[in-house]
């Protein structure tokens, strides 16, 4: 089964971090994903650009509206995803608790819902 890791974070604590500690959490992070390659789990990955560049876009009475910015302010922000194959949700977990993200955010673990007749799932 598909499981998608959400990486949230305060995405203003990279430009507040030392050149070689920014270095330290890119090689964490890099190590993190061979890892995940090595087991045959990692389907995908990316991280995102910050909230400033988001748009959100919702219907309103049929009508749609296109707005600067994330959908809602919090202290941590989705910052990046990986898309494991895991056996269960314990494995994802075990995944999860090794990310770099963790150690200074938040990784939420949630399940992809197979599209019936997806060859991807």
């Amino acid at each position: 089964m598909q499981y998608l890791l959400m990486l949230y974070s305060d995405q203003s604590a990279w430009g507040r971090m030392s050149s070689s500690d920014q270095e330290r959490g890119v090689a964490a992070y890099r190590a993190y994903t061979q890892a995940l390659k090595e087991a045959g789990v990692w389907v995908g990955s990316n991280r995102l650009q910050d909230t400033e560049t988001a748009t959100t876009v919702r219907l309103v009475d049929g009508k749609s509206q296109v707005l600067d910015g994330p959908y809602v302010d919090s202290k941590e922000q989705l910052g990046g995803y990986y898309l494991i194959e895991a056996s269960d949700l314990d494995a994802a977990l075990g995944w999860a608790s090794r990310c770099p993200g963790a150690s200074h955010g938040t990784i939420e673990v949630r399940p992809v819902w197979p599209v019936p007749g997806s060859t991807s799932a």
